[in-house]
Formats: structure tokens, C-alpha cells, sequence
């Protein structure tokens, strides 16, 4: 985010008419924008905040066709013909971000890397080889092989060839660029909180400002506007980031990812003086859990320090996704939102080539037209979604579980702490007033309390204490200290409240 150099685009303002508005200014809206732009379209991108500041912002910025050991769960669920069109047209997307950079003259780091999925464990070389297997018959060009580029041994590795990586926001700077000149509009700052389905769509905003568009595109990472109910289908999940130079010798010449441990996934990426920047990331959790994120932090840092010895972590930060409970992302349109409103969603930690995918797939039903692989996307299938049902209902569980605990804890003592027993930093929710109360301590002593109840659909949040932010457990949302949206699906900040009364 520091070296895209991305421009800044004026609120909306009044009225606006497009044939098209896209919601969310990350790879699956900016992409989306661009192919319809492209098209002939009048489109329009509303983005809440910063453009691609959110989950794009975050991203490793991997294009790979290998998505952990995805194959074989395809294979075994839904089938060899599901599992081969998820490969063609998750490398169809890879090969597009390679056309488009050229068509645009994009300069955005892009270079071709082998993919890998390994284990250290002996135990799960068995399950590698099954991937490697189910790769190959879905058609990609997949080897089990027991040697990496790592500097230590593994047990065993699926490889992958001629796959890459990039900077998605140098990549995206230059759609923006395209989508500008071909009389796009875009406007950041943006909130929109209404939704009218009808034809045409209207759209309204925090401002007051208000959209007309016949296609309305909802590219907000997790569906802020969801009559479908899609959300009963997604669950969340955060991973831990850290990064620093890294001596060129140590390069491990590849992407490398494995569940192990918490998950661990490598790669590097090129730095202005010739050098590398190694990118390591872990520790996965699902956020408003109550992790200790800074202890997480700290077994991610000597994991690289006893792997990668010589290499100064210099950045960290964190990134959310979900997935859906049958593993296909959710791409297309909308249940139930009369046939104009389109969704994609639910990449499971995969969006660069699922995003790029999402933009050509929404294009092209606008248009008039399917790609061969849509269907085994389209929102409202039903069949994998039945098979998926176990999952389906432990996700559902496991959401109600929490707000109902959360309810009774409530009416018992509910207090995970005492606003007194705070240390600078600290965050934690407690009882007041017969009100479950988010309260953070700032570095300077300051008290900052906001209501702990979620306003998407009423859960109640936590605290990340690395990030200082408050999670929802049940979707996703993410707020800062004093409440304001962070992360949807939430269109409202928390509530604030008076510390004097706490």
C-alpha cells in the first residue's frame, strides 16, 4: 500500500446514473469495473473508504492455479469435472492478469514462480500425493516431488509450474487508470447503506448521495447487502503477515504454503535495491475469538528467524477472508436480487486469481453470455450446497452457539474484566448499566468505550490486542477503538459511550 501510489478520487456528491455501480474498490470491483468498462459500459465504483484498501490491500499477492489441497476435496465432493473446470478457469484468471498487463503496459512486478503445497510431517505424504494426483487429472501441470527451494528439508511437496505472483495495487492502479479514460467514475469515501432491487437499482449512501444503475455489483469481500442470506454459508478466518529483507542467497525461488502449524505460507517479492522482501504468513484464527494475536505474532517471527536466519522482520499486518462451506467461491448473480444485483465472494484466502476470475465471470452475464466454468460458481447452486450440508449446519451452530452465550453471559456476571484492572492497550468487554460495553485503554491511559454489540446482526465483538480493533465472531466485522467501520458486512459503526458512566 506504501508503493502503489494509487490516486485519490472525490466522495459522491448528488445524483449519479450508470449502467453499471460497483461496490468495493478491490480486485473483484476494480476488475469487474474495467471488464464492463471495456465493454462499452457507463460504470461507476463506490468504495467506503480507500480504494483496494481493504482484504486486496492485504494480500501476498499470489497468482497460482494451486490453492493448498483443494483438488482432491473437489474431486471427492463434486466430482472430476467440477475439479477441471475450477482448474481451467482459475488459470484462465492467471493467464488474464498476464494479457491485461500487457495490453495496458502495466508495470505491477509480475513474475512466474512455481507453486507449492508441502508437509514436514511424514504422515501427510500420503494425502500430497493424493493431491498431486487429483491436480493433474483436473489438468494442471502437477508433480510430487520430495526436494523445494526452502532452506530446510520437507517431507514431501506438490509443485505446480509456470504460476506467479505481483503487486495487486500496482496492477489495479493501472485498471483504475483504464476505467478513468474509458469515463468510469470513481469515488472513494462512499458508504453505500441502501439497496433498492428494483429495475433500475437504486443505490444511497451514508452521505445522502444516491446511484441509479440497471446492474449493481456487490465486490465488499463479504456481502454487505445479503438477502440471499449467503452469510449462513461463509465462514471467516484471519492469517498473520510479517515481512522484511531478506540476503538474495536465501530466496527460495517459489511460493510455498502449508497447513502446518497454524498454516505457513512464503514467498518474496522483488525490493528497489535488487534485494528481496521475504513475506511470511500464519497463524490463522478466526477473528473476535479472543486470540492472543501478539503471541501469534511472536511464534510467526521465530518461525522465520529459525528458517530464514539473517532476515530483519521490518513490517507485519493482517489479512480476512472466508470460504464457503461447500469450497467453491460464491460468483454471480444474486439470489433473489432480481436478476441485476451480482455478488462474488468466498475465496477462501485465494482472491487475487478468484477476483480477477469474478470480474471476467460478472462481465460476461451482464453481457449476455456464461463462461464455460460459471455454473460451478453461481451463487444460487444447490446441489454441492446440499452435499455440504454437515458443514453448512456446524457453521450455523457455531455462529448460534456464540450468540447465545454471548446473551447468557451477558445476563450472568459477563465480565471478562474490570475497566480498572485495564493496562494501557488492553481492550475488554465488560457488564454496565445492564449493557455489554466494549472498553479500551489508549497508550496514554484515555478510556474509549463503544457498545459491544455487533451492528450487523448482534454479536458481540472482541478485542485484537495487536491490531487494537474490535471482531465480530459471527461475520467478520471489524471496528476501531472508537467504533468506526473497519470491516463489513457492517454498514454501522458501534455505538459510543460514556466513560464516566462505566
Amino acid at each position: 500500500m506504501r508503493t502503489a501510489d494509487l490516486p485519490s478520487f472525490a466522495p459522491l456528491a448528488g445524483t449519479a446514473r450508470a449502467d453499471a455501480a460497483v461496490i468495493g474498490s478491490g480486485i473483484v470491483g476494480l476488475s469487474a469495473a474495467w471488464e464492463l468498462a471495456r465493454a462499452g459500459l457507463r460504470v461507476v465504483v463506490l468504495e467506503a473508504d480507500r480504494l483496494a484498501g481493504g482484504v486486496t490491500g492485504h494480500t501476498t499477492g499470489k497468482l497460482t492455479a494451486l490453492h493448498t489441497a483443494v483438488y482432491d476435496t473437489l474431486r471427492t465432493e463434486h466430482g472430476e469435472d467440477t475439479a477441471r473446470r475450477y482448474a481451467d478457469s482459475q488459470s484462465a484468471a492467471l493467464r488474464h492478469v498476464f494479457d491485461v498487463a500487457a495490453e495496458l503496459g502495466i508495470d505491477c512486478e509480475l513474475e512466474e514462480r512455481p507453486a507449492y503445497t508441502y508437509c514436514r510431517d511424514p504422515d501427510a505424504v500420503e494425502a500430497l500425493h493424493a493431491e498431486a494426483k487429483a491436480a493433474r487429472a483436473a489438468g494442471l501441470g502437477a508433480s510430487f516431488v520430495s526436494a523445494t527451494g526452502l532452506p530446510f528439508p520437507v517431507a514431501g511437496a506438490v509443485r505446480v509450474e509456470d504460476q506467479a505472483q505481483f503487486h495487486p495495487l500496482k496492477y489495479l492502479s493501472g485498471l483504475l487508470e483504464d476505467i478513468v479514460a474509458r469515463g468510469g467514475s470513481i469515488h472513494e469515501g462512499t458508504r453505500v447503506t441502501g439497496l433498492d432491487e428494483g429495475d433500475p437499482c437504486r443505490l444511497t449512501t451514508a452521505s445522502g448521495a444516491t446511484v441509479t444503475a440497471r446492474h449493481v455489483v456487490v465486490a465488499t469481500h463479504h456481502p454487505v447487502f445479503d438477502h440471499a442470506l449467503l452469510a449462513a454459508r461463509l465462514t471467516q478466518h484471519r492469517d498473520l503477515v510479517i515481512a522484511g529483507p531478506l540476503p538474495a542467497p536465501l530466496d527460495p525461488q517459489g511460493m510455498y504454503i502449508t497447513e502446518e502449524g497454524g498454516k505457513r505460507s512464503v514467498r518474496t517479492a522483488p525490493l528497489d535495491d535488487g534485494g528481496r522482501l521475504l513475506i511470511v504468513t500464519g497463524e490463522a484464527f478466526a477473528p473476535g475469538e479472543g486470540e492472543d494475536t501478539e503471541a501469534g505474532y511472536a511464534r510467526l517471527e521465530a518461525w522465520a528467524a529459525q528458517r530464514f536466519p539473517g532476515v530483519t522482520i521490518t513490517d507485519r499486518w493482517a489479512a480476512q477472508d472466508n470460504s464457503v462451506t461447500d469450497t467453491l467461491p460464491l460468483i454471480g448473480r444474486m439470489p433473489g436480487g432480481g436478476g441485476h444485483v451480482y455478488v462474488a465472494t468466498g475465496f477462501a484466502g485465494w482472491g487475487m486469481t478468484g477476483g480477477v476470475l469474478a470480474g471476467t465471470v460478472i462481465a460476461s452475464l451482464i453481457g449476455g453470455e456464461e463462461q464455460p466454468w460459471a455454473g460451478i460458481y453461481d451463487p444460487a447452486r444447490l446441489g454441492s450446497t446440499l452435499r455440504s450440508a454437515p458443514q453448512l449446519l456446524k457453521a450455523q451452530w457455531d455462529t448460534g452457539k456464540r450468540f447465545v452465550k454471548d446473551r447468557l453471559d451477558t445476563l450472568g456476571d459477563g465480565t471478562n474484566g474490570t475497566v480498572r484492572s485495564l493496562r494501557p492497550g488492553e481492550g475488554t468487554v465488560i457488564r454496565s448499566g445492564g449493557r455489554p460495553c466494549a472498553v479500551h485503554r489508549d497508550d496514554r491511559g484515555g478510556l474509549h468505550a463503544v457498545s459491544a454489540v455487533c451492528t450487523h446482526l448482534g454479536c458481540l465483538v472482541a478485542f485484537n490486542n495487536a491490531e487494537r480493533t474490535w471482531e465480530c465472531p459471527c461475520h467478520g466485522s471489524r471496528f476501531g477503538i472508537d467504533g468506526e467501520i473497519l470491516q463489513g458486512p457492517a454498514l454501522d459503526p458501534l455505538e459510543r459511550l460514556d466513560t464516566e458512566e462505566l
